[in-house]
């Protein structure tokens, strides 16, 4: 339903309440997503926000366990830095607070072998180039996921010098 202006109160609060169910029922949306959806076709953002607070009160928004859950299936679907996770939270409002208590789930050595995963995998797909070439766009893809020089440059080093990657699986 397109909403007018003219709409009751009561149909406004039944079509918010359709809004976060069906954003709920495609994944799990943090808050802020949820507020977002309900005030982008329409919605009043203080029924936006009471919308958001009932479902939250009912168990079915619960921001702390999106972060953790987007943090472990980001981990395993891509390789991406700590910093590209925090970068991920905030963009769908997700507090620094709540952010920083699911990102100390991520260990440095975790950031490592994604750093190497990442590096390994792009080796693979660049096989056949010059090595200065190679080297650009290993380095390039890890930046962009948010990885530290230092992280970058051991990975690639591993990856194209080294061949030692023990060290990443210790």
């Amino acid at each position: 339903m397109k909403l007018t202006g003219e709409e009751t109160p009561e149909e406004l609060r039944k079509e918010a309440r359709a809004i976060v169910m069906r954003q709920l029922a495609m994944m799990d949306r943090s808050r802020q997503q949820l507020i977002d959806a309900q005030t982008s076709r329409g919605v009043p953002e203080d029924l936006a926000m009471e919308m958001v607070d009932k479902f939250e009160k009912a168990g079915l928004v619960d921001d702390e366990k999106f972060a953790a859950s987007l943090i472990r299936s980001r981990m395993a679907e891509k390789p991406i830095s700590r910093r590209g996770l925090a970068r991920d939270l905030d963009r769908k409002g997700i507090s620094r607070e709540i952010a920083e208590e699911a990102l100390a789930e991520v260990s440095s050595d975790d950031e490592r072998r994604a750093a190497f995963e990442l590096a390994r995998k792009k080796a693979r797909s660049t096989e056949g180039l010059d090595y200065e070439v190679r080297r650009r766009r290993i380095y390039g893809a890890l930046a962009r996921r948010g990885f530290s020089p230092d992280q970058t440059m051991s990975a690639v080093r591993a990856v194209l010098d080294d061949n030692d990657y023990s060290s990443y699986y210790t």
